[in-house]
């Protein structure tokens, strides 16, 4: 039996999620959350086997999530679900630790068939996401300033691109101030920018933010 963690901050998604997985044999669904928060709170009490996770959520979003599970359970399976196309954030996701990428538009049979393949500790890897990334290894000079961020620069590029402010994002991270800046100029830097709203339009340009 897989147990499966649901993350969405959409109760609809959830509970066709639930629904779906309540007629596969080997799955059972043994929690859900609606932030990033309540999933990390979830990993810590165990149980779980695979977790399946939105990006985009309130609070803390499924990227802040998922370098916190990597932290402390790596070995956890976490298959993003997502509504944005793989192009966007697959690749970057894939190299900071998901075990798998799926659009919300997919085949549902797709989610099943990922879902056993991380609980067997492997990677799930469409075709397209694959031809991406043996595009990054072959050192192709066209990939996105975005996917040039660590784990941490990417979460705070995202979180600056929304609007948030450094002080609440330092409270939020348990950063300093001073570590966050840090974070924010190294990020201007890789991606060439000048100020808070040439990031937000950069990630509204390239389907980052909603």
């Amino acid at each position: 039996m897989i147990r499966i963690a649901i993350v969405d901050d959409h109760a609809m998604v959830r509970a066709g999620l639930r629904q779906f997985f309540a007629d596969q044999a080997d799955f059972e669904v043994v929690a859900e959350a609606a932030n990033g928060r309540d999933a990390l709170d979830i990993v810590r009490r165990g149980g779980v086997d695979v977790v399946v996770m939105d990006i985009s959520m309130p609070g803390q979003s499924g990227v802040d999530a998922l370098a916190a599970i990597r932290a402390r359970t790596p070995e956890l399976p976490v298959l993003i679900l997502s509504g944005f196309a793989e192009e966007h954030y697959a690749t970057t996701l894939l190299r900071q630790g998901a075990s798998g990428y799926l659009n919300k538009d997919c085949d549902p049979e797709e989610i099943v068939k990922a879902i056993r393949t991380v609980a067997r500790g492997r990677k799930y890897i469409t075709a397209g996401v694959a031809e991406r990334l043996a595009e990054g290894l072959g050192g192709g000079g066209d990939k996105p300033a975005h996917e040039q961020l660590s784990e941490r620069e990417l979460q705070v590029f995202l979180r600056l691109a929304q609007g948030e402010t450094i002080g609440h994002m330092a409270e939020s991270l348990s950063l300093s101030v001073k570590t966050v800046s840090t974070y924010r100029t190294r990020v201007m830097e890789k991606m060439g920018l000048a100020s808070n709203s040439d990031l937000t339009y950069y990630a509204l340009k390239h389907g980052l933010i909603q």
